[in-house]
């Protein structure tokens, strides 16, 4: 009876121990690093096929507040690229366009961790999180042709800034993105974390992939009887068989913005506080 005794005792104060530990700890936030893939998806890749990831790679810096919730600013890599030669549709495959672009990203989140939270105290060492903010992001889609790199958006290739399109403006080099996403962390020990992270970037773009309305042949008359590099970029379905860029036969889907993923897995830092446990 007494070794009983002896056993509720320590773990009484075990739990009490643990308690204080739990009430004094306070996760002021974390800061990390992270490498992954990046996939686009638009006019290019109507089937959302996830068959060519690139390169994605971010730093970020999260506020917590409290167990539950975080502020989290981020700082974002992503190659992302595309063909028709990959598609399934022989329409597509026709029209034969392709492009890469590099993405910089900047965004701010708010994150909600489904469990408390304690780096360093058994059974509060893991959560799912999921996460929702907004940011910004530059793109310039680009192609090869005769292996020289164009990059499209000068070229207007829609018939974007020239007299027979008024109507069709130059598309900038910025837009707006929406991140969601959701993910997994991991505490190794007091300082260090590990965490997967999955997202998608809803975007108020179209022509991230340089692909949105109608073909445009009346922006690019030929010099001499030969085309222009312009004419080439624009309607590449002549490398497939006989050109298909007729005036206002449709080139992309206006009705639906391009988006695209990052999938990371990285390591992050915890910056701690400690405070007087409350008696």
């Amino acid at each position: 009876m007494k070794k009983i005794a002896i056993v509720v005792f320590a773990g009484i104060i075990s739990l009490s121990s643990r308690a204080q530990t739990m009430d004094s700890y306070v996760q002021e936030g974390e800061f990390g690093v992270a490498v992954g893939a990046a996939h686009y998806f638009g006019d290019l890749n109507t089937r959302s096929a996830m068959n060519r990831p690139k390169l994605a790679a971010g730093a970020f810096f999260r506020k917590q507040f409290g167990n539950y919730l975080g502020v989290k600013v981020s700082a974002n890599y992503a190659r992302v690229g595309y063909s028709d030669v990959y598609s399934k549709n022989e329409v597509q495959k026709r029209r034969n366009l392709s492009f890469n672009s590099n993405i910089w990203e900047f965004a701010v989140s708010g994150d909600f961790n489904f469990f408390k939270f304690y780096p360093g105290i058994s059974g509060y060492t893991y959560t799912p999180y999921v996460s929702l903010g907004v940011g910004v992001f530059s793109y310039d889609p680009f192609a090869y042709l005769n292996d020289q790199k164009y990059f499209l958006r000068p070229i207007g290739t829609e018939g974007q800034g020239s007299g027979a399109y008024p109507d069709r403006k130059p598309y900038g080099s910025m837009a707006v993105c929406i991140p969601v996403g959701v993910g997994f962390k991991y505490n190794v020990n007091p300082s260090v974390n590990v965490f997967a992270e999955v997202g998608y970037r809803f975007t108020t773009t179209d022509y991230l992939d340089d692909v949105s309305t109608t073909y445009a042949p009346d922006a690019f008359r030929s010099v001499n009887g030969e085309a222009t590099t312009s004419m080439l970029l624009a309607d590449r379905s002549y490398e497939t068989g006989p050109p298909i860029g007729i005036k206002g036969r449709q080139r992309g889907n206006s009705s639906q913005k391009d988006g695209y993923g990052i999938a990371l897995i990285g390591v992050s830092f915890n910056l701690s506080s400690y405070r007087c446990p409350k008696p």
